[in-house]
């Protein structure tokens, strides 16, 4: 079965004072370039089949935009009226590269497309390492920059379970603003 994975860092968030990090909200910007990537992923991706956020609040934020023009709202399984399943999953949040590729492997082997919504570097890492056409224009991009609201897209063949270095193709990069 063929796979889709995109990986999705959150938009751009507030630094406020007092605040601690996993509680920064999103800036104006983030919440207008939130609303472009799901345009974006609307016009470019599609409905996913599963979608998973990490729990800082910059990242459920951006995602809850985002899907709005997807119409997604997903629910806690695969439930018949939710056209997939969405977990926020403490294990994003500032997660290492290892880590990412345990919860990706963790995906049901039926999901076709699945959003990650997380941070960097962990994004950037997880996209370069999992890319095997790194000489490619998606990668390129992705390599010179990947900023808040950066949007990969990569296809692979071999099962959620069997994720490894190079084992997907990047086949498009995007940095929606609104």
């Amino acid at each position: 079965m063929a796979h889709r994975l995109v990986v999705m860092r959150h938009a751009k968030s507030q630094w406020p004072d007092g605040v601690a990090d996993h509680d920064r909200p999103l800036e104006e910007r983030g919440v207008r370039d939130a609303k472009a990537a799901g345009e974006w992923l609307r016009d470019h991706v599609g409905t996913p089949d599963h979608v998973i956020v990490s729990t800082a609040r910059r990242a459920r934020g951006t995602w809850t935009l985002a899907a709005g023009p997807l119409g997604y709202i997903g629910a806690a399984g695969y439930e018949t009226e939710s056209p997939g399943a969405l977990t926020i999953d403490p294990r994003v949040y500032d997660a290492s590269l290892p880590t990412l590729f345990d919860v990706l492997r963790e995906i049901p082997e039926r999901v076709g497309t699945t959003i990650l919504v997380g941070h960097n570097p962990g994004s950037e890492d997880l996209v370069s390492t999992l890319a095997s056409n790194d000489d490619s224009d998606p990668a390129r991009l992705a390599a010179s920059k990947y900023p808040t609201c950066g949007i990969a897209v990569l296809t692979f063949t071999v099962p959620w379970s069997e994720l490894t270095p190079k084992s997907a193709e990047l086949i498009a990069f995007a940095v929606p603003r609104g």
